[in-house]
């Protein structure tokens, strides 16, 4: 076990040890449920079979949108970090979208589109698109600008440039933003799930029942499910991702 997952695990343990001290000290279920109390009621979910239909009807609207608002965002950014004049047209509407308040998209979303799959998907597309495009601009502005000189001298096809220069020197822009554009995509989705924009099934919509009855410990058991899973995601892909492709810049 390598030192740094020694560490994460101790971490973890005094995330836990801090928690059941604070519900053993507040001595009130209704307010603050312990973890092992969260972590019967998880186990209910699952004997039940209610967590993973709402589990995985927030994932994926979460994949959609996380798909949608990297690829738009990537395109914006790269086109914006390398041509002045595009990037003097857009930026106003940049600036725009940065500084409008999540809720607000959510709402006019709802409102306009209606309480349906493509509402959900739009609202968090829409927040998440402006973060990912400034990252990736700010990336395509540090690119090496020799190293395109020197592919248009050896005329190197435009995909293997892509595929050869313009990718990797992103790659540390595109692990950022998808790092950052996840862990804010699900909770917008949540946010909209909550506000009652979806379908019948979802970890927000779960939470806005718990919340309504008062079960404090059904809102954590759903929250903390999903919190797993993005974790999950962060340690078992990118940052597995991210050592890989920045062994690029080790050998540049």
């Amino acid at each position: 076990m390598s030192r740094g997952t020694q560490i994460r695990l101790l971490s973890f343990t005094l995330l836990l040890i801090f928690w059941s001290s604070f519900a053993w000290y507040k001595a009130d279920p209704q307010l603050l449920p312990s973890p092992l109390a969260v972590a019967a009621e998880v186990q209910s979910l699952i004997e039940t079979g209610k967590l993973w239909p709402n589990l995985f009807a927030t994932l994926q609207r979460v994949v959609f949108a996380f798909t949608l608002a990297m690829f738009i965002g990537c395109v914006l950014g790269y086109c914006m970090g390398r041509n002045a004049n595009f990037n003097a047209w857009l930026d106003p509407w940049l600036i725009m979208f940065l500084n409008i308040p999540a809720l607000i998209i959510i709402v006019l979303c709802l409102i306009w589109i209606g309480l349906n799959e493509i509402a959900v998907v739009t609202a968090v597309t829409l927040n998440k698109v402006p973060l990912v495009t400034t990252i990736i601009r700010e990336g395509a502005r540090n690119a090496s600008t020799e190293l395109r000189d020197l592919a248009k001298v050896y005329k190197l096809p435009r995909m293997a440039q892509v595929r050869h220069i313009i990718l990797p020197e992103l790659y540390p822009s595109i692990v950022g933003a998808a790092r950052a554009g996840l862990s804010v995509i699900w909770k917008i989705v949540l946010v909209v799930e909550f506000l009652g924009g979806s379908s019948g099934r979802g970890i927000g919509l779960q939470i806005h029942t718990q919340f309504s009855v008062f079960n404090v410990t059904g809102v954590f058991a759903y929250a903390i499910s999903f919190v797993a899973v993005i974790m999950l995601i962060e340690f078992a892909l990118l940052q597995p991702l991210e050592s890989r492709l920045n062994k690029w810049r080790g050998h540049a």
